[in-house]
C-alpha cells in the first residue's frame, strides 16, 4: 500500500475531521489519526495497483490487440486463397 500518497491521506482524514460538529472536533489530532488509520486498512484491502502498472498493462493490451487484428487479417488472406471447395 505505499503507492497510496501519504499527504493524499492526511489531507482527507483532516477533511474528514473539520466536517464533524464542533464539540467532536475539541479531539482533534486523535480522529485526524484515527481517520487516517481507518482509510489506511480499508484502502489496504482493496487490489489497487499504480499509476504505472496500469499504464505498462494497458500498452501491452494495446499490442496485443494489434497483433491479433493484424493476425485476423493474414487469415482472411490466407483463408481467400485456398480453393473453392
Amino acid at each position: 500500500m505505499s503507492f497510496i500518497n501519504s499527504s493524499a491521506l492526511d489531507d482527507l482524514a483532516r477533511r474528514l475531521s473539520d466536517a464533524l460538529p464542533a464539540p467532536l472536533r475539541a479531539l482533534g489530532k486523535d480522529l485526524e489519526g484515527n481517520f487516517k488509520a481507518v482509510l489506511q486498512a480499508q484502502l489496504g484491502k482493496l487490489d489497487l495497483v499504480t499509476r504505472q502498472e496500469f499504464d505498462v498493462q494497458a500498452a501491452l493490451l494495446l499490442r496485443t490487440q494489434e497483433q491479433v487484428k493484424a493476425m485476423e487479417e493474414r487469415l482472411k488472406e490466407l483463408e481467400a486463397k485456398l480453393p473453392a471447395p
